[in-house]
C-alpha cells in the first residue's frame, strides 16, 4: 500500500512539473500581462483541483447543485488527466534526448558538437502534441457529461449446450449499478427504463448498486419508475458491493442495518425479486432451468464476500436441471470461485466495473484503464461451456458522465 502511494505521489508530482515547464514555455513568446494572466489562471485551477481532492470527505457534495457539481467534478477529471498524458508526451521527449545525448556523446566524443535543429523541432511537436492531448482530455471529460443517460442497447444471441426445448429463444434483459443517488433528472432515468421495457423480455436481471450508500437515494418518484419493470417471467435482482453502506459513516450499526432493511424492503415494494444467496426454478412445458442470486462476493482483497454459493444451491435438483444462470455483482467471481468449483453455471451476469465509464468500445477494439483490475470488465466472456457478461452499467458514479462506455441495457437471446 505504501509502495503504491509513493508511485501515485511520484507520478502526480512528475505531472505537475512537466504541466508547469510546458505552460511555461508556451508563453514564453506571449505578451507579459498575458503571460502572467495565463499563468495565474493555470496556478489557480491547480490549487483549486487539489485542494477539492484535500477536502473531499469535508465537503458536502450533497448540497452543490447537481448542474455545478457536474461541471466542477467533470473539469477536475478532464484537468487532471490531460496533466497526466502531458507527462507521458514530455516524458518521451525526454528520453528520446537522453539517448540523442548518449548516441552522440559516444560516437562523437572527439568531434565538435553538430548544429542539427531536427531535435528542437521534434520537441516543439511533441509539446504542441502534449497540448492537444490536454485539450481534448478537458473538453473530453466535460462533453462526457452529456452521455451520462445516452443509453445503449446491445443485442446478442447466446448460444448454451442443453439448452432445453422450451427456453430456446428465452428473452434476458439484464441492467446493473443503477447508482440512484447519482442521479439528477427523473424524466431520464425514465426514459432509460422505458427503453428497457420495450425490448419485451420475458424475464428482467438487475446486478446489484442500486444506490451509491444510502436507501432514501430511491425516492418515492424512482420507486415508481423501476416499479415500471415488469415481465412474464419476473423481475429478479441482487445486491452490490455499494448497497449495504460500507462506504459512509453510521451513527450506530444498528441505523447501518435498518438502511439495509429498508433497500431490501424496496426491491419488494417495486416488485423485484431480491435473490439472498438463493435459488428459483423456472418451468416452461416440463422443462426447467435455474436462477440462482448470490450477495456480493468479490474476489479483490478490500470488497466484501457476503455471498454464500452453498447455500444458495440447498435444495436444488441439479439433475434435472442442465441450465443454472447465475446473478452476482462482481465478475472477478466468477474466475475466483465459479469456474473452479460451479462448472454447472452456463451463464453468470455481473456488472460492478461500469467499464470505467471512460475508455475506446468499438467492435473490432475494446479498451478501458479498468481492464489492468479486471480481467473481465465489459461484454461476454467464454471458458469451456461457461458464458460471462459483464454489464457496463445503467447509471454513473463519481464522474457524472461516460466518455466512450455509454450506459447499457443488455439483451441476451438464449439460443
Amino acid at each position: 500500500m505504501a509502495l503504491r502511494m509513493i508511485l501515485v505521489l511520484l507520478i502526480v508530482g512528475l505531472a505537475e512539473y512537466y504541466s508547469f515547464i510546458l505552460v511555461r514555455s508556451m508563453l514564453k513568446t506571449a505578451p507579459s500581462v498575458w503571460r502572467v494572466s495565463v499563468m495565474g489562471v493555470y496556478l489557480a485551477l491547480t490549487l483549486l483541483t487539489w485542494a477539492s481532492f484535500i477536502l473531499f470527505r469535508q465537503i458536502n457534495w450533497a448540497g452543490v447543485p447537481h448542474l455545478l457539481r457536474n461541471i466542477y467534478i467533470g473539469f477536475v477529471l478532464g484537468f487532471v488527466v490531460g496533466k497526466v498524458l502531458i507527462l507521458l508526451v514530455m516524458l518521451i521527449d525526454d528520453i528520446r534526448r537522453l539517448f540523442t545525448w548518449l548516441i552522440t556523446f559516444l560516437a562523437f566524443r572527439d568531434a565538435a558538437p553538430s548544429g542539427g535543429t531536427g531535435g528542437i523541432q521534434r520537441s516543439v511537436f511533441l509539446n504542441q502534441a502534449a497540448i492537444v492531448l490536454a485539450g481534448l482530455s478537458l473538453s473530453g471529460f466535460m462533453l462526457g457529461i452529456r452521455n451520462r443517460y445516452n443509453y445503449r442497447v446491445r443485442k446478442m444471441k447466446l448460444p448454451l449446450a442443453g439448452l432445453p426445448e422450451a427456453f430456446k429463444g428465452l428473452k434476458i434483459v439484464q441492467i446493473s449499478d443503477i447508482h440512484t443517488g447519482s442521479f439528477d433528472n427523473h424524466a431520464a432515468v425514465a426514459h432509460g427504463i422505458e427503453r428497457v421495457l420495450d425490448q419485451n423480455a420475458d424475464i428482467i436481471f438487475f446486478t446489484g448498486d442500486l444506490v451509491n450508500n444510502q436507501a432514501d437515494e430511491v425516492d418515492e418518484k424512482y420507486q415508481e419508475i423501476f416499479s415500471r419493470l415488469k415481465a412474464p417471467l419476473g423481475v429478479y435482482s441482487t445486491l452490490g458491493n455499494h448497497d449495504y453502506g460500507d462506504y459512509v459513516q453510521w451513527p450506530t450499526p444498528e441505523a447501518k442495518i435498518k438502511n439495509l432493511d429498508t433497500l431490501k424492503d424496496l426491491h419488494r415494494k417495486m416488485g423485484w425479486k431480491l435473490m439472498m444467496n438463493e435459488h428459483v426454478v423456472l418451468e416452461r412445458d416440463n422443462d426447467k432451468i435455474a436462477v440462482i442470486g448470490i450477495e456480493n462476493w468479490g474476489a479483490k482483497a478490500h470488497f466484501p464476500k457476503y455471498g454464500d454459493m452453498a447455500k444458495a444451491y440447498a435444495g436444488l435438483p441439479e439433475k434435472n436441471i442442465p441450465i443454472k444462470i447465475l446473478l452476482s455483482h462482481d465478475p472477478s467471481h466468477w474466475e475466483a470461485e465459479i469456474q473452479k468449483k460451479y462448472k454447472d453455471i452456463s451463464l453468470m451476469l455481473s456488472g460492478h466495473t461500469h467499464g470505467m465509464q471512460f475508455g475506446i468500445d468499438s467492435k473490432i477494439f475494446k479498451w478501458s484503464p479498468v481492464q489492468y483490475l479486471y480481467k473481465q470488465w465489459a461484454g461476454i466472456y467464454k471458458e469451456g461451456d461457461q458464458h460471462l457478461y459483464v454489464n457496463r452499467g445503467f447509471g454513473f458514479l463519481g464522474y457524472p458522465g461516460r466518455l466512450g462506455i455509454l450506459p447499457e441495457i443488455t439483451v441476451i437471446e438464449l439460443v
